[in-house]
């Protein structure tokens, strides 16, 4: 079977810090949970409970307002206790509802009822998706529904794209779950074909996992829609949308294909459409790696949103040293986190805490090896545009990075070249 690519660049990355990814813990329930209402890509959801109010598991506390807004819902019963605000490490503002864990759930270990979902229309799929408040979890966290009315009927074709690509080591609890839920994961991506009226669902695997291309087409070859299965290499970031729509427009031209236009989504997002289309369930857990080199007991935890962070960590072990630097996401290109109450969100996929020694040393300035422009997958010479970050002048070729951070990695002298691009492009707060 060919394996498809990205033209240029890119490393093969490795990291012994991460978690195992044969097997997942449950991570224990919360006592207090901090359910944050941004937790998508647009403006904060707002509330519909106040401090005092019992909830129930899944109920409705927050309303999503306007594109890019979600709904969020409780993801434990119990009594609201207060709102309480906070400013991220970067600067960010953030509001969120605590909830002390009181009552009888309605969904944990219950059975699960089963809803049909194939007479319904592709508008009426979308309404459910939204109401359930179903972002994409790999990514910013843009309301799925957001994403289907931006393609439905924009082209003469459109394709699913269920990215099982998995170049980073930290996309280790993505890697866990499509193999735990296989079949919610499939039968997802062929109850967002509906809403979306695709007319083809592509899985792409990585190289090496050909066994789970054949279960995806099993799973999903029964409801009658068009599978292909596309299988890319390893190197790091494969798994990045411009690099992945690279290889999928030469499978495109290989195979004879009209794919037209694509929507690309990961297994968290799916198995998270199944949920709310057949069992009527809001996102109340995901799948998380916990890592780093201060971790003492690297592990996959099943954990329920609102969940804060530091509890996650005593769930594996506490830490080896004091940490020099604790984020949420890949470390070459997460987000770092201003306290260990902040909690678990719904694009949550990583969190990794490093000892001082791994952080990295201090800036050793430039020696212009090369070695960034090497391995930039977009073409660009990273040593430029940080040498221009640094002097304050802005670089229109800026744009085109997407901060995967290569640069970062293959840099001896371990300069932060990515953030520095990306600080670049921002706007000054």
């Amino acid at each position: 079977m060919k394996i498809y690519s990205f033209s240029r660049g890119g490393i093969k990355y490795e990291d012994q810090s991460v978690p195992p990814r044969d097997s997942y813990t449950t991570a224990f329930l919360p006592a207090l949970s901090v359910i944050p209402l941004i937790q998508h890509s647009g403006g904060k959801a707002y509330p519909v409970v106040t401090s005092g109010e019992r909830v129930t598991e899944g109920m409705l506390i927050g309303r999503g307002q306007g594109s890019g807004s979600a709904n969020v819902h409780a993801t434990v019963p119990g009594r609201i206790l207060r709102s309480v605000s906070w400013k991220s490490a970067c600067g960010a503002a953030n509001e969120a509802l605590v909830i002390h864990l009181e009552g009888a759930f309605e969904k944990l270990g219950k059975r699960e009822e089963i809803f049909p979902w194939t007479s319904l229309s592709a508008y009426e799929i979308q309404r459910v998706i939204s109401q359930y408040g179903i972002v994409e979890m790999e990514g910013s966290g843009v309301p799925v529904s957001d994403l289907i009315s931006a393609r439905r009927g924009k082209d003469a074709h459109l394709s699913i794209v269920v990215r099982c690509v998995f170049d980073d080591p930290w996309l280790a609890a993505d890697y866990v779950l499509v193999h735990e839920r296989i079949e919610r994961v499939a039968e997802g991506s062929v109850i967002t074909a509906r809403a979306a009226m695709a007319d083809r669902i592509i899985f792409v695997v990585s190289q090496g996992e050909e066994e789970l291309a054949a279960l995806f087409t099993e799973k999903a070859g029964p409801f009658g829609i068009q599978v292909n299965v596309m299988v890319v290499g390893n190197r790091y970031p494969q798994h990045n949308q411009r690099e992945l729509e690279y290889a999928l427009r030469q499978f495109e031209k290989k195979e004879g294909l009209e794919l037209g236009s694509l929507l690309t989504l990961g297994p968290a997002t799916l198995a998270a459409v199944f949920d709310a289309v057949k069992l009527k369930k809001p996102i109340l857990e995901r799948y998380v790696a916990i890592g780093g080199s201060a971790v003492k007991k690297p592990q996959v935890l099943r954990v329920r949103i609102g969940t804060r962070i530091g509890e996650l960590f005593d769930q594996c072990g506490g830490f080896a040293g004091k940490p020099a630097c604790i984020a949420t996401g890949s470390p070459l290109s997460g987000k770092p986190v201003a306290a260990l109450d902040e909690p678990v969100i719904k694009t949550s996929y990583a969190v990794f805490a490093l000892l001082e020694k791994h952080k990295g040393i201090p800036e050793a300035g430039c020696i212009g090896c090369g070695e960034c422009r090497a391995v930039c997958p977009v073409g660009l010479d990273p040593e430029i545009l940080y040498k221009a970050a640094k002097l304050g002048i802005p670089m229109t070729e800026a744009m085109a990075c997407h901060s995967c951070g290569c640069c970062d990695l293959v840099c001896p002298s371990r300069i932060a070249l990515s953030s520095s691009i990306r600080n670049m492009m921002e706007p000054e707060q």
